[in-house]
Order: structure tokens, then sequence, then C-alpha cells
């Protein structure tokens, strides 16, 4: 039995060593690694216009509260709610008998002061002629001089109520004191109106062109003046920086308006600072109270790089880097200084030169300090060689 299993033992062995010497020559070699291709996008320093979102809401331009000065009964409306009236258009007559009546009174008084002045006028003329004969004392001369002045005094206080009575009759009718859309009326016609009441008869408004109150925080606000300072910003004049709507339903308004002023004090509660805007509103489209975001151009800056976002990561400790293709073809890290997001790209204003390949897409493949195969953005990439 010992001898046939030897017997086998040396009939195998050859056929193994031959099988195993077959299996070597046949194995597959392992392909050579290619090298990674990544796309980057070389930076070139550009004017780019520095433009922010502040949400606001909008504010009629004039706004005038319709209240009588006069007391009486409403006679008449004589304008449609919700119309557009025009500066001095009658909008209310109050009932004017009683105020006719009062001009007329205060005349009568005045021509009664005049004719009584008149008297007093002759009576001093003829105690002056007299005077010098002694035929009048220098008393009766003094004390018709002195009703003469009085008799003028009251000449002048009678024309006073005759013109005080015919502005009272004249504000009898109720008129627009600005053009604009007019509001809803909260009396009607025999309705009792008092003079200086609180309650407006209606309320005008000129919404063309509108205002748009913008909110901004101080820090920012600070933080643009800096910039400016600096020479990193060149900010417009007032009333040239440009501003342009987005309305509530996300659509964008047609017409672009133009900053007036900036508060120069701090709301202590919000610590933000109201920024107003004038915009053309020909159509009425922008109503007063409406809610609307508006993107403003702060400035510009000559040396802005503007990154792709899908290129800019954060390492461990937060701050922003990118990966750059050097002179050599190798991958390194940079850690740049970011100011904002316009759009989709960052606004880099440290940490990349002019002329710096950046890394857009492919950064995954290779590792810092590795060559890389170079296809600038917006070119085909060349197909992968397959290793035999």
């Amino acid at each position: 039995m010992g001898q046939r299993s030897s017997g086998l033992k040396a009939f195998f062995a050859p056929i193994v060593v031959a099988a195993l010497i077959a299996g070597c020559q046949q194995a597959p070699k392992s392909p050579p690694k290619a090298t990674p291709q990544v796309v980057v996008q070389v930076m070139h320093a550009q004017v780019v216009q520095l433009r922010s979102e502040l949400p606001g809401r909008t504010a009629a331009h004039e706004v005038a509260e319709v209240r009588p000065q006069v007391s009486g009964l409403v006679h008449d409306r004589l304008f449609t709610e919700g119309s557009t009236v025009k500066a001095g258009q009658v909008l209310y007559q109050i009932d004017p008998a009683p105020y006719a009546a009062a001009l007329e009174q205060a005349d009568a008084a005045l021509q009664a002061a005049r004719a009584a002045a008149r008297i007093s006028e002759l009576l001093v003329q003829r105690y002056r002629q007299l005077l010098p004969a002694k035929s009048i004392s220098q008393q009766d001369y003094d004390n018709a001089e002195a009703n003469f002045g009085q008799a003028q005094a009251t000449v002048r206080q009678r024309e006073a109520a005759v013109n005080a009575a015919r502005i009272d009759l004249q504000r009898t009718r109720i008129t627009a004191p600005i053009s604009g859309r007019s509001g809803r009326s909260v009396v009607t016609p025999g309705a009792l109106v008092s003079a200086n009441q609180t309650t407006a008869l209606t309320t005008i408004s000129q919404l063309d062109p509108i205002y748009v109150d913008l909110t901004q925080s101080s820090a920012e606000l600070l933080r643009l003046r800096r910039a400016a300072k600096d020479g990193a910003m060149k900010r417009g004049e007032a009333g040239t920086q440009k501003v342009s709507l987005v309305l509530e339903d996300g659509s964008s308004y047609p017409l672009e308006g133009r900053i007036q002023l900036s508060e120069v004090t701090v709301d202590a509660t919000t610590g933000t600072v109201l920024v107003r805007a004038l915009f053309p509103n020909p159509e009425g489209v922008l109503l007063p109270g409406m809610y609307v975001r508006a993107v403003v151009t702060e400035g510009t800056s000559d040396k802005g790089m503007l990154v792709p976002q899908a290129a800019v990561t954060r390492d461990r400790k937060g701050d922003p880097m990118a990966r750059i293709v050097n002179a050599e073809n190798k991958l390194e890290v940079r850690t740049l200084t970011v100011e904002r997001a316009l759009g989709n790209t960052w606004l880099v204003t440290g940490g990349l030169d002019e002329g710096d390949r950046v890394v857009v897409e492919g950064a995954s493949t290779a590792q810092p300090g590795s060559g890389v195969e170079i296809v600038e953005a917006g070119a085909k990439p060349a197909a992968a060689k397959r290793a035999p």
C-alpha cells in the first residue's frame, strides 16, 4: 500500500508543477496608474460690481390727510373714491350759507367803521384850522386826533375780520393739498364735521415716484465704509447708486431706482440703519406697505477675483481654501480670503495671484503634491487611455 501511494505522488508531482508554471505565465499584469485629470479656471482680476440684498417696504412719496378747517354739514362729495386727484381740486363742499352771512356782517361792520373814521378825520381837519386862532383848546384838538387814530385802528380790525370771514367761506370748499391717489371717504353728504377734527375725511397718497425704505445693518455699513477708505471698493455718490427690486411674488420690478439718503442714526433695538431709495412708479404697480427685496449696487472693486463656489471648500478650522495647479503641474492647497458671495461665485480678495489655475472639477481624484493633467474650463477632457 505504501509503495502504491509513493508511486501516485511521483506521477502527479510533474503535472502540478507544470500547471503552476502555466498559471504564472497567463496571470495579467497590473495596469499602470493613469495621471488624474482636473478642470481648472485661470484667475484674472476684473472689475466687479458689488451688490447686496436688503429687505424693505414701500412708502408713498407724499401723504396728505384731508381734514376740515371749518365746522358744518357736508353738502356734497365731489370726487370718486380711489381716483387720481389734482392739487387744488375740490373734494368736499361744506354748507357755505352761515359763512356767507358772517362775511356780509363783517363787511357791514367795516363800512360803519370807515364812516366813523371819516367823521373823525373831518373833525381833526376843522380843529386844525381853528387851533391857531385859539377858537378851541389844545385839549379838544388832541382828543379829536386820538379819536381819529382809534377810528383808523377800528377800520383795520374790521378789515381783518372781513378777511377772516372770507377765508372761512373759502374753506367750505375742501380741496386736495397734493396730487395723488385718493383713499376711501369716511363721510357722506349730510355728515357734520368740525374744524381740525382728528379723523381725516380721506387720505391722498402720491405714488409716482414712490419711496422704498430699506434696512441695512450698521456692521455692514461700517464694512463698506472701511473698504471704500482702504481703496478696495469705489462707492458711488449719493443719488447715483442703482437699486433693483424683487417683489413679493418673486418677480422683478422692471424699473431701476436710486438711493436717496442713508439715516445718520442707528436703531438701538435692531442695530440697523434706514436707507431710502426712490423708484418711478408710472403704472402704480408698487403700493405703500408692500414688502420687497432690493438689490443695491454698493460700488465696484477693480481687482476682484471670482471663484466658483464649487471650487472652494473649508478646512478643519472652517477657513476657506482651494486647490491650485502650480507651475510644475502639481496640486497645492491655498487658504483664501473670501469677501462675499456673488451669485454662484465667491469674491476672493486674498490668497490668489493673477494667472493662478484653480481646480473646479476633479480635485477629489488627486492628492496635494501629486502631478495632474490639466483641462481648462470649457474644454472637453481627453478620454483616458486604457491600459493593456
